[in-house]
């Protein structure tokens, strides 16, 4: 059985032991300790089942490419299910529970899925869902999701806080192994501002297990210095416990710095999320190695060699007491060496190879270790631990020689680079046959916007197996990216280790190569999705010769683990089925995340209240210490009405519409988007963007604008204010100032690169009030400092200047149909402006008499009147569609017969045969009858009031041909009892002339 050794460990401190639970059991392990290695030093084999079949699985590997050992980490609102015990870092009172299995780990009932395997093949889902038809509601589905995942999902809000960073760096050096700290080194010393990031909590990667020679000095020293060396240069950031999960165009990479996982009482931030910018990424990521596909091969205590010897050095922990060791290449002697120094037994070496020579092969057979050449196994006795395997020889069909005795295997089947971060943007990979791996391929790297190649891989991860070529190419790596990003070339020496020369690697797919359907229905490719070599090989048979289509068809590379172990051995497989190299049948896809990110780090600061944060205008004390009532409007909060003591809210819209109509009303409307736009091109730009002529407006004129998407449909409207020769600014809804600015922007950058305009949006810096109604000009002029007269500021003008000591803007325009002025002024005076305004006469209203009396006047909002298949012409407002225009957005779709042809929805006054009807807000409109015999939909109401100007309820809607149905009667049944009976009319129900806002 799995056990801790009384001596050893690198990273553990026996001196201070940690008490943790895993299913209930109150269990020991020591400080640097990882979950997994706890779990193993305390004899516990057994954690984890899979997901199809729920196998027991023990743990495999020893870092993030752990597909078995997976846990649900801590409780209530710190829990989090899918954890690796591999990297899960042990600390006091840390809480395990284990996954996918009922009502025990040890028992678990779902592993009857295992006797069923048989009926339970490769895309069996596929085939047997389908019928009865009627059973996919009933009876698949919800069988379906009751099974689907792991892990059970946190019941609880996250307690934890998160977090988000920038960073700007020349160089980001990814992996902080023998190879990053090589090539950060080099970097640095050419002046280049360097970031180190690696995954783990310790430095060095695998030096530190291997321990080869570096510079006359032990792994361990060296890589001690190095890091010392680094922290203490002020142009290098160091980050430990730090995954790059994602390189994306232009150096821009996303990471992942886990900072309390740790130590969780800290009340610190969980995770903190980097964004990076670099002018080059190192990847110096190191390699995977893979697994072996035999018979049994998933049993728990079938390791990864590395694994094994990676346990045994750094947390003196070993899966067992006997272990055989099988492989295809010269690495695994190194497992099987330290096994031996540690006083455990190795009963065998099962080499596929047939008699290869190297000094590791010497070494183990000088300290007396059995070496089997030419042999494989054919089988794994024991179910939920290894208790012996099956020994046979690797060309025939299995026929078991020996039955050796033993309670662990430690497999190698070879390296895999690790490419992913080098694929994420593009870069390319090149078969290298000696090694049997895909390597990146430095002739087509990621490249960026200028053709260069901004991620250069380092070290093992570019393919370079051996120490002294990988710390020489880590080198050259480091001081090229220095040099590429206009840094001086890096002067420190390569650093030198010996090289030990290594046999070569024998390809082995399948083990024995003649295993029939039996055997090979038992070798597993994808551990924790149970993807069999049988499964791909039935895929390839039935006819999905892509390998992506394989991928889908079996799982294979599906699971939490993204393929990592199973991707290479998978498509190997494949090809040999097919009869066709490696190569040609290529590889799957690799996608960001690298490992699984918490959403948590993804969301940082924006949750709760800040999920999205409600933005409040100046005035908004004052309303509320008013008593307002609000709403929310896009993000914005604003006061709906300003009822008084003893009065409702209805009763305060109507005195708030009436105080507009005959007396002075002031709105706040500093929500409305105002963008900026400037440049000698920025009247080309506005024609292009506006359905309108802008170009022609005269500095100090306004003019009303519609903006249209590319299919002809009102995307959002305002006022564009033409402030000098080159600056104009436009006017957004509320709601639409981020996603106008962003239009602007998009077309700019990728349509209209070389207009010379910059777009900039300043809503946020600018308070802007409302004053209307017959008396707006007198509150205006008792103010003082600016000509508001008719003939100094006419209709449709705007003026800049002093109004009560107040720097301004004051335009002449109106929402409301009276006499009306909008005045900006900066946003840090806005609360004093507008009691001053309050002081002089002028009533607060709210949005609800602000929507009332545009609804009299039949003015429209996008968002009501527009439900992004509306075009201008429906709206009735051609007028503001010019004809003269060569070009703008929508202009095009427009002319489509669809869009301009007749028996389009177009908007329309509603007045209700009876005055005390009121017609809801979206009320369906419906006229003669369907084939079918049920009325017939005619369109429906976009905005509905009772209107205090006229004593009656006013409608506006959108209906099939309106506009030539002017006084016809339709009806809108609003319940099954109740039809109401409305008249088409004109929009504009009030001062159709439009004389009280020009006054």
């Amino acid at each position: 059985m799995s056990a801790r050794l009384p001596r050893g460990g690198l990273l553990i401190d026996r001196q201070s032991p940690v008490s943790f639970s895993a299913d209930g059991r109150t269990l020991t392990g020591f400080r640097g300790d990882t979950l997994a290695s706890a779990l193993l030093g305390a004899g516990e084999m057994l954690m984890g089942r899979s997901f199809k079949y729920h196998r027991p699985r023990g743990p495999i590997a020893s870092g993030p490419e752990e597909p078995n050992a997976l846990y649900g980490i801590g409780e209530g609102a710190r829990f989090e299910p899918n954890q690796r015990a591999t990297v899960t870092e042990l600390f006091e009172g840390l809480h395990a529970r284990s996954q996918n299995r009922w009502p025990s780990l040890a028992l678990d009932v779902g592993a009857v899925n295992a006797k069923l395997s048989r009926l339970l093949p490769a895309g069996f889902y596929y085939k047997t869902f389908i019928h009865p038809r009627a059973a996919w509601k009933h009876l698949f589905e919800p069988v379906i999701r009751r099974s689907a995942g792991l892990g059970q999902p946190p019941a609880e809000a996250d307690a934890d806080r998160y977090e988000q960073v920038h960073a700007f760096v020349d160089v980001l050096v990814v992996g902080g192994g023998i190879a990053g700290l090589a090539a950060a080194r080099q970097a640095a010393s050419g002046g280049a501002r360097v970031m180190l990031v690696e995954q783990a909590p310790h430095w060095g990667g695998r030096a530190l297990v291997d321990g080869p020679v570096i510079d006359g000095m032990p792994a361990a020293e060296w890589i001690a210095a190095e890091t010392a060396a680094l922290g203490a240069r002020a142009n290098v950031i160091l980050r430990s416990r730090f995954t790059a999960s994602a390189v994306n165009d232009h150096g821009y990479v996303l990471g992942v710095e886990r900072l309390t996982d740790h130590a969780p009482a800290t009340g610190a931030p969980r995770h903190r999320q980097w964004r990076i910018r670099a002018g080059r990424v190192i990847t110096a990521t190191g390699a995977i190695e893979r697994p072996l596909s035999f018979p049994g091969n998933d049993v728990p205590g079938v390791m990864l060699a590395s694994a094994i010897r990676d346990h045994l050095a750094l947390y003196a922990v070993s899966p067992g007491a006997r272990t055989v060791v099988l492989t295809n290449n010269d690495d695994a002697y190194r497992t099987a060496i330290a096994l031996k120094k540690a006083g455990l037994d190795v009963p065998a070496i099962v080499d596929a190879r047939a008699n290869p020579t190297s000094q590791l092969v010497a070494d183990a057979r000088a300290l007396g270790l059995r070496v089997e050449f030419g042999r494989a196994l054919s089988g794994v006795t024991g179910s939920k631990r290894v208790e012996g395997v099956k020994l046979c020889t690797l060309s025939g069909q299995g026929s078991v020689i020996e039955e050796i005795a033993c309670d662990a295997v430690a497999m190698s089947g070879g390296w895999s680079p690790v490419v992913h971060l080098w694929s994420h943007c593009g870069g390319k990979l090149v078969w290298d046959e000696a090694h049997a791996m895909f390597a990146p391929d430095p002739q087509r790297p990621p490249t960026g916007a200028d053709g260069a190649g901004f991620v250069i891989a380092a070290g093992t991860a570019a393919g370079h197996m051996l120490t002294g070529e990988t710390l020489a190419d880590a080198a050259a790596a480091g001081r090229r990216a220095g040099e590429e990003v206009g840094q001086r070339p890096g002067d420190e020496p390569v650093p030198l280790s010996e090289t030990i020369a290594e046999a070569a690697l024998l390809p082995v797919w399948i083990m024995p190569l003649q295993a029939g359907p039996e055997l090979r229905a038992k070798a597993f490719l994808d551990y924790q999705n149970d993807v069999k070599v049988s499964d791909v090989q039935l895929a390839a048979r039935e006819g999905y010769e892509s390998v992506e289509h394989t991928k889908r068809y079996t799982t294979l590379g599906m699971a939490t683990d993204q393929g990592k172990l199973s991707n290479i051995n998978g498509l190997a497989v494949l090809a040999d089925t097919l009869g066709q190299p490696i190569p040609q049948v290529g590889t799957t896809t690799f996608r960001p995340p690298y490992t699984p990110v918490s959403f948590g780090a993804i969301t940082g600061m924006a949750r709760g209240p800040l999920f999205r944060p409600t933005r409040r205008t100046s005035t908004d004390p004052w309303a509320e210490a008013a008593g307002a009532v609000f709403e929310p409007v896009g993000d914005w909060r604003r006061a709906f009405a300003y009822p008084r003591a003893g009065e409702s809210t209805e009763d305060a819209v109507v005195r708030e519409v009436l105080t507009v109509r005959e007396g002075v009303g002031l709105l706040d409307a500093s929500t409305l988007g105002k963008v900026i736009v400037k440049g000698p091109d920025a009247g080309k730009l506005l024609d292009l963007v506006y359905t309108n002529m802008m170009s022609t407006l005269k500095p100090g004129r306004c003019r009303y604008g519609l903006m249209c998407t590319e299919n002809g449909f009102v995307f959002d409207d305002g006022v564009v204010v033409r402030l000098d020769a080159d600056t104009f600014l436009c006017h957004t809804t509320t709601g639409g100032a981020e996603r106008v600015h962003g239009h602007f922007e998009e077309w700019l950058q990728t349509e209209w690169w070389d207009l010379q305009a910059y777009t900039a949006n300043v809503t946020e810096q600018f308070a802007q009030f409302v004053v209307a109604g017959p008396k707006a000009r007198g509150v205006l002029e008792a103010l003082g400092g600016m000509d508001v007269s008719r003939e100094g500021l006419p209709f449709l003008t705007s003026s800049q200047g002093t109004l009560g000591g107040y720097q301004v803007r004051v335009h002449r325009i109106s929402f409301s149909g009276e006499l009306s002025f909008e005045i900006a002024v900066a946003a840090d005076q806005g609360a004093l402006l507008w009691e001053r305004l309050i002081g002089l006469g002028a009533v607060p209203y709210g949005t609800e008499a602000m929507h009332v009396l545009r609804g009299e006047k039949g003015f429209i909002i996008v968002g009501d009147e527009t439900d992004g298949t509306v075009t201008p012409h429906d709206l009735g407002m051609s007028w503001a569609v010019s004809k003269k225009k060569p070009d703008f957005i929508g202009k095009r779709a427009l002319e489509r017969s669809y869009l301009a042809g007749s028996g389009r929805k177009q908007l329309v006054g509603l007045e209700t045969v009876d005055p005390s009807d009121r017609l809801p807000d979206g009320a369906h409109a419906v006229s003669g009858t369907r084939p079918d015999g049920r009325p017939q939909a005619i369109g429906h109401v976009t905005s509905t009031y009772r209107s205090p100007t006229l004593g009656r309820p006013i409608a506006m809607g959108l209906i099939v041909d309106g506009l030539a149905r002017m006084g016809e009667v339709i009806d809108f049944p609003v319940s099954d009892s109740l039809t109401m009976h409305a008249r088409i009319v004109s929009p504009c129900f009030f001062d159709k002339e439009g004389s009280r806002q020009d006054v």
